[in-house]
């Protein structure tokens, strides 16, 4: 009689540089930049593959600027839609437009697509840049402690409970991150009282696709966004949303808040969030580091979740890159990481926040005096620009 059958699966190396845990797009940016620097490294994730859901819709010019070191920009540019226009709107009136044209940077537009194809864009360079074994899915990280060495990693995967030790783990693994957990770093904030409905659909939409729009109306805010392939991005804060909001559903929140605009012909992919406003007491705890969403949280209003991510993935990688090649001080060089990024975070979530209230205000005279306000802010071009360069995360 013989045996159970061996896994073919091979064993996860016994040391590394850098662990990374989570490979969203944050895990996967960071990877990408420790392979451009000869760093080596191991990125676990828990699912068996990537995304196949589109989640983020966005990447914006800051975060197109951080990838270009590692090849990831032009590739994202040319699977991506590029506009330049981000439209608020009462209905079918225009409030205000804000334009990305005039921005200084390479990238003077939004640039549309879905989270899907920038993980396949990110995994992609991964591979090119030599990094193509250290990516291990499906591995559950048990447990992350830390010793005189560095920081030592506890996994379940297929070869059962395995042990990683490496100078450094980081946690890209989300808002309900293992690692933060793990190193007892406090994750400050609270949660918005509404649900979102999130729907990829093929629709007539009277605006076109020339632009982002959101619309603003006492139940709450909706934003419309063209992506690749003729689809659009809903995205709607409802009272409570069902689970996988239908054709049905997402037609009547248009009726009620576009004005009649849209006729939904067919739901792709649809998902209820509910938003969280957080941030991390600290991003770091000895050769336990923070990035992405296991950092900060906040309202997608905008789109800089992903983005500030990619941007953290960026700056944390040029920190290890500077400590574990180049002979930098461990703690000044990655204390800067946290001084240098926490702050960025502390206000996309102070602006979210005021965006995500001012559009969610019910008061009928406080709507009309928002709408008043932004009329008038929409006729000065310095509050356009700024508006513009802080969704594109060009502000300093």
């Amino acid at each position: 009689m013989s045996g159970p059958a061996r896994t073919t699966v091979p064993a996860l190396p016994d040391r590394t540089d850098v662990v990374i845990v989570g490979a969203g797009p944050t895990g996967l940016a960071l990877a990408a930049h420790l392979a451009s620097a000869g760093v080596g490294f191991l990125l676990l994730d828990r699912r068996p593959e990537g995304a196949g859901t589109s989640r983020a819709g966005v990447v914006h010019a800051r975060t197109l600027e951080t990838l270009e070191p590692v090849g990831a920009a032009a590739p994202l540019v040319e699977r991506g839609l590029r506009l330049t226009r981000f439209g608020i709107r009462r209905g079918r009136h225009r409030l205000a437009t804000v334009a990305f044209d005039g921005l200084p940077t390479p990238y003077p537009y939004a640039l549309l697509l879905p989270q899907y194809e920038t993980e396949a864009v990110l995994l992609d360079r991964v591979r090119a840049l030599g990094g193509s074994g250290a990516v291990r899915r499906p591995y559950t990280v048990t447990g992350v402690g830390q010793e005189p060495g560095g920081a030592v990693v506890t996994v379940d995967g297929p070869r059962g409970t395995e042990t990683v030790r490496a100078a450094y783990a980081v946690g890209a693994d989300g808002m309900r991150s293992t690692v933060r957990e793990a190193a007892g770093i406090g994750y400050r904030g609270g949660r918005y009282a509404q649900s979102f409905a999130l729907a990829d659909v093929r629709m007539e939409w009277l605006p076109g696709r020339e632009e982002v729009s959101m619309l603003l109306g006492p139940d709450g805010p909706i934003v419309v966004a063209p992506l690749p392939g003729d689809v659009f991005r809903v995205v709607a804060a409802v009272r409570e949303a069902p689970g996988e909001p239908d054709a049905a559903f997402v037609q009547r929140v248009l009726d009620e808040r576009a004005g009649g605009q849209g006729r939904v012909g067919e739901v792709l992919w649809s998902s209820r969030f509910h938003v969280h406003h957080r941030i991390a007491d600290r991003y770091r705890a000895g050769g336990i580091l923070l990035a992405g969403d296991a950092a900060h949280v906040h309202s997608p209003a905008g789109g800089q979740g992903m983005n500030i991510g990619i941007q953290d993935a960026c700056a944390l990688g040029r920190a290890l890159a500077d400590v574990l090649t180049r002979g930098a001080d461990p703690d000044t060089r990655l204390d800067a990481y946290e001084r240098e990024r926490r702050p960025v975070a502390e206000r996309v979530i102070s602006f979210t926040d005021r965006l995500t209230r001012a559009a969610t205000v019910r008061s009928l005279p406080v709507r009309a005096g928002r709408d008043a306000t932004l009329r008038l802010l929409g006729l000065v071009p310095a509050w356009r620009t700024r508006l513009a360069a802080e969704l594109a995360g060009l502000r300093s």
